[in-house]
């Protein structure tokens, strides 16, 4: 019989480079729910998993409540249509202000292209009147 796998705050925290503070903020939230033995808090493989998924799920830029709705809908509906659904309504809208995003970045780009190029033009200018 093999024993499940456990592990310490202080594991998780080194494993996914963040702080124990920030495992404890995502326990707070509702996101993990560690064993207690004491003081000491015992994580299992689901909760790996989930710190793991929280860590993408900022990554990709979804909010903790975001994930938080996510995990409800696993916990109460295990691999569901409800929950592939909300995963693709979330994308999509991600895309979606991602993709805006993009396009103010690239708008900003133009016009500081412009400027740069009028500031070469008015040095050019500056410098051949001062010779």
């Amino acid at each position: 019989m093999t024993e499940d796998i456990t592990y310490s705050i202080g594991e998780l925290a080194k494993e996914f480079d963040i702080t124990t503070r920030s495992i404890r903020f995502y326990e707070e939230q509702g996101l993990l729910n560690p064993e207690r033995n004491g003081q000491n808090r015992i994580y299992n493989k689901k909760d790996r998993v989930r710190l793991k998924l929280i860590m993408r799920g900022k990554r990709l830029g979804f909010s903790l409540a975001e994930t938080k709705t996510l995990f409800n809908l696993y916990d109460s509906h295990e691999n569901s249509a409800a929950q592939l659904h909300a995963m693709l309504e979330m994308t999509h809208e991600k895309r979606a202000v991602l993709n805006q995003q993009l396009e103010d970045i690239n708008l900003l780009m133009n016009e500081l292209n412009e400027v740069e190029q009028r500031c070469r033009e008015d040095l050019a200018e500056l410098e051949t009147q001062n010779k």
